[in-house]
């Protein structure tokens, strides 16, 4: 058998709509009119067959239309038909904002499906605050589904600028649209009370609606992220608030205002907010070590910028905790500096506080909560569960100018609003660290104090004092157990949890950069790769991601201590860090938590 070969020629498909669209052009050898709009256009019956599902099956052997001369598409427009006709014969589509409705309505009646992808894209891909609802509308009729979850998503982003500019837009959407957009986690700038009344407006606008769409649509509010004085006003501002789905949703989110204490562990979809998945919280903390500011900066690690709450912190506070449940931050004992006068002379007053502070991202409101049994600063703490754990520490005692280190445990029990007695360590510990994984607490290192007084002037000039041990506390033991040292004695450092391990990094005066991991099933720790420079007194996070931020500290520069301003990344995979930015102005002595916070 002789052989051959089988060779392809890319120009002849091209040659050959070219050449249909020569004779559509010259109108010749046309077997078929189409009429639109009171246009008529003269076509090939054999090309459009081929293109299209509406046109095969018009051309089919038991139809009328099979040898008809003219055919009459009065669902269409002359625009539209002849944008689609183009499409066939030459494979290009003209589509415009203002013709994309005539001409995606003409491929999705003649089943014309790469020139509705091509209208797809087109959506997508051209979305704006201006023609996103429209855009919503248009995608929604013709089911294109990839559309219209991307409109959906713009519009919940740009939901601000609707509000104020193209309302009329927004009262026009379609209700699933409506619905997608309420129940979005992501509304920037825009507060719950005003999206309840955009929905009430659109129930005027639209409706009467049957009661079971107009519970649907109100459902996907969250009316816990309204105040009482708005929720009860709203109970009286439309028939539709007053059905008994709505009413009973109204009532949920009123008790949601009374639990206190509670609110944190009593969330729900309800009272969650519709914020970015987190911000980082650098609380407390300053320029100068000795005068911490009371403002709290909000880092976004998404365009790794920095701002500032428009509420400060009520204290000036050093050396303190601070952590999230629930939606709510927790800021925790440390010591209170005050602004004092000492001989006629200006001076600062320092006292170690058990106070407690909860900060409210819902309403940017700061509310006292019950203090924490014993006075505490340098100490540590964690959250197991929802339940807030303060460990160790030190306080002052008679002589404001001594400090006694404490071993014991507290934790905080928010159904009833009260600080509980925990086990208590096996001996006073603080400057020490703690982390929490499968559930279990670790605390690492700290100076083990035994409650003798020392002078709160003394300095760690070395980290001989400093302790190496690692303890460990599980909610079924309930025991303090000793683990595995870590290869340095540490002071003031930091542990952090992520991807199974834990990591110890820099604390006061160490004289190596060096971190350690932690492998809790085999009790060992491993020297991982150092920092080119140490710092201390810094603020540290774990992002979802399990990489480590590192804010602000100090560091040792030419013989002196400076404060930096740099935001440090390290990859717990990859064993790297980086320096991704830098903070508004240097920052030392801050605490760290991540919190969701609206935009």
């Amino acid at each position: 058998m002789d052989s051959y070969s089988l060779l392809y020629s890319s120009s002849h498909r091209t040659g050959l709509l070219s050449g249909f669209q020569r004779l559509r052009s010259q109108r010749r050898m046309c077997d078929v009119v189409l009429e639109a709009g009171g246009v008529s256009f003269p076509c090939h019956r054999a090309l459009l067959a081929s293109s299209s599902d509406y046109f095969w099956a018009l051309f089919g052997e038991a139809t009328v239309e099979r040898l008809a001369g003219s055919i009459s598409l009065p669902a269409l427009t002359s625009e539209g038909l002849d944008a689609i006709l183009d499409f066939l014969y030459s494979g290009w589509l003209s589509v415009s904002s203002p013709t994309l409705p005539v001409v995606l309505e003409a491929a999705r009646y003649l089943q014309v499906d790469p020139a509705v992808a091509i209208c797809e894209r087109f959506i997508t891909e051209g979305l704006s605050a201006e023609n996103c609802c429209c855009y919503a509308n248009l995608a929604e009729h013709h089911a294109l589904t990839d559309a219209l979850e991307a409109a959906n998503q713009t519009i919940a982003i740009e939901m601000a600028t609707l509000l104020q500019e193209r309302r009329d837009d927004l009262l026009r959407l379609n209700i699933q649209s409506l619905m997608a957009v309420l129940d979005a986690d992501e509304i920037p700038a825009v507060k719950e009370v005003e999206l309840i009344r955009l929905a009430l407006d659109w129930l005027d606008e639209n409706g009467p609606l049957p009661l079971l769409k107009s519970n649907l649509l109100l459902s996907h509010l969250r009316f816990g992220l309204v105040s009482p004085s708005d929720l009860t006003n709203l109970c009286h501002a439309h028939q539709a608030m007053a059905t008994p789905l709505i009413r009973s949703q109204l009532t949920r989110a009123l008790e949601y205002h009374r639990m206190g204490s509670a609110q944190p562990i009593r969330q729900s979809r309800q009272s969650t907010l519709r914020a970015s998945p987190y911000r980082v919280l650098l609380v407390g903390g300053g320029s100068s070590p000795d005068w911490p500011e009371q403002q709290v900066l909000a880092f976004d690690p998404r365009c790794r910028k920095v701002s500032s709450l428009s509420s400060s912190l009520p204290l000036r506070l050093r050396n303190h905790c601070v952590c999230s449940v629930g939606g709510f931050l927790f800021v925790m004992g440390g010591e209170e500096v005050k602004d004092g006068d000492e001989d006629g002379k200006k001076s600062d007053h320092v006292a170690t506080s058990n106070q407690v502070w909860r900060y409210d991202p819902r309403f940017n409101s700061w509310e006292k909560v019950e203090s924490m049994l014993e006075r505490r600063a340098q100490f540590t703490s964690c959250v197991v569960e929802d339940v807030i754990y303060a460990i160790g520490g030190r306080h002052t005692g008679q002589d404001p100018d001594a400090y006694t280190s404490v071993a014991s445990v507290e934790f905080y029990d928010m159904a009833t609003g009260a600080w509980r007695r925990g086990a208590v360590m096996p001996h006073p510990l603080y400057g020490h660290a703690s982390a929490v994984l499968n559930n279990s607490i670790y605390v690492s290192g700290g100076h083990p104090g035994n409650q003798d007084i020392c002078n709160h002037n003394e300095t760690l000039d070395d980290n001989r004092e400093s302790s190496r041990e690692v303890f460990s506390w599980d909610l079924k033991g309930r025991v303090w157990e000793k683990r595995a040292p870590m290869s340095i004695a540490r002071f003031g450092h930091r542990l952090a949890a992520a991807h199974g391990h834990i990591y110890a990094l820099l604390g006061m005066y160490e004289p190596f950069c060096d971190i350690e991991q932690y492998d809790s099933v085999s009790d060992h720790w491993t020297r991982l790769r150092p920092l080119l420079i140490g710092s201390f007194n810094y603020g540290m996070v774990t992002t979802p991601s399990g990489n480590l931020l590192v804010f602000g500290g100090r560091r040792w520069s030419d013989g002196q201590e400076v404060i930096v301003k740099s935001v440090l990344e390290y990859d717990t995979k990859k064993d790297r860090w980086r320096e991704i930015c830098q903070l508004p102005r240097p920052l030392s002595g801050t605490e760290c938590t991540l919190l969701p916070l609206p935009d």
